[in-house]
């Protein structure tokens, strides 16, 4: 008999987490609560209600996380330019650590003894979702079926729903051929065609986005209003975080602005191909990078730079809620305390162009930049001294023969 009274999974309503609600009430004889999260993915989440209850589940929470999803999130990883292996904005790992959080809100709202998932054994949210749940709550026991059940693949799925009289009528309908992954910052696309990666993905597939050659072939131009690294407000309209990112992927994706394809080294160690449609984040980091260079000193700027691919590593491979990504992120936040202002951008066939940047913080003095009379703002002679401290021990090191070839 299990230990196990009662489960609370992460559940989307769709045919791989319907099975498990049915696989943990048969193998745990445990009692399930489902968790649906609404972050974005464009979809009705409130159908999974009815799929739920249709498997007998008592407690169900459905829960609109939109704003905290970027507010307490997104937001926080776009202040530091976050981008991982120097292409991918990081859609998908940075959802985890909110899933995981509310799991395990849950968990100690109804009393449950686990937390499960659907994540698979190949993939990086295992590794995320379960992560953070453990630092949230360390003695949580943790069930993820793909790692112990022998149902591998999509025939023997529908197999137990048959012998189990599961309802399946909702994946009769026309569905995409990839595997997919959608929230307000981004979708994504892995399997199927895209699992060759010399193969071209399908104009078909993309969702959010047109490709740039079918764009207008007129620019949209957009003022981001920014405080403390965060927009507050397009062209001079104030709007929530949720609703910033909502615009900002409606207008890029119709500038064809934000695809991308790669090849990503998964935590677990295989390599992964995957597409991405990202239009609000390619534009917000182009934008706040753009503030950033008129607000920001030179070397807390370059500090930032060289921090940012191990604060990128912490969230792909799940580590949101550690301890270092905490310290990092006070740094982060700190640097941010000027960074306000507003920034022009351009956008045009799928590219993002800074045209105009301006702040009451900025560090940009026009008396000292400029090829003009500066009126003695910088003595140009002070270089000369400059120069040659620099210079010093690469003189002394050629006067002892040390000279490089």
């Amino acid at each position: 008999m299990s230990s196990i009274k009662k489960v609370v999974l992460a559940y989307s309503g769709g045919l791989d987490t319907s099975v498990i609600v049915k696989w943990l009430q048969e193998n745990y004889q445990c009692e399930v609560v489902t968790f649906t999260a609404d972050i974005g993915q464009g979809e009705e989440v409130e159908p999974a209600r009815a799929k739920a209850q249709a498997l007998g589940v008592k407690q169900i929470y459905i829960d609109d996380l939109r704003e905290e999803f970027v507010r307490d999130f997104v937001f926080p990883m776009f202040r530091a330019n976050t981008i991982y292996e120097g292409e991918y904005l990081l859609g998908t790992s940075i959802a985890r650590p909110l899933i995981a959080k509310r799991l395990i809100e849950i968990a100690n709202e109804v009393g449950a003894d686990a937390i499960s998932h659907g994540a698979t054994g190949k993939g990086n949210d295992q590794v995320r979702f379960e992560l953070g749940a453990y630092a949230l709550k360390p003695g949580i026991k943790v069930i993820a079926p793909w790692r112990e059940w022998d149902l591998t693949s999509r025939e023997t799925l529908m197999a137990y729903c048959e012998k189990n009289n599961i309802p399946v009528d909702f994946t009769k309908k026309k569905k995409s051929p990839y595997s997919m992954d959608a929230n307000l910052l981004h979708i994504s696309y892995e399997g199927k065609v895209l699992e060759d990666p010399w193969a071209e993905a399908e104009e078909d597939m993309w969702r959010w986005t047109v490709a740039p050659e079918a764009a207008p072939d007129k620019a949209t131009y957009l003022e981001l209003t920014y405080e403390k690294g965060d927009i507050v407000a397009i062209n001079g309209e104030p709007m929530s975080p949720a609703s910033v990112l909502a615009y900002l992927n409606k207008v890029g994706g119709e500038n064809g602005i934000g695809r991308l394809d790669i090849v990503e080294n998964r935590y677990v160690g295989m390599k992964s191909r995957g597409c991405y449609e990202t239009p609000g984040g390619t534009i917000m980091l182009r934008a706040h990078r753009a503030i950033e260079s008129i607000t920001l000193d030179r070397e807390v700027a370059h500090l930032k730079d060289s921090l940012m691919p191990k604060y990128a590593e912490m969230i792909y491979n799940g580590y949101w809620w550690s301890p270092e990504r905490k310290m990092l992120q006070a740094m982060i936040d700190e640097s941010q305390v000027h960074v306000n202002g507003d920034v022009r951008v351009k956008l045009y066939k799928g590219s993002v162009h800074v045209v105009g940047r301006r702040s009451a913080d900025s560090l940009f003095d026009e008396k000292v930049a400029t090829f003009e009379d500066d009126a003695g703002a910088y003595n140009q002679k002070d270089a000369e001294g400059f120069i040659k401290l620099n210079a010093l021990r690469m003189r002394i090191a050629a006067n002892k023969g040390r000279i490089l070839k």
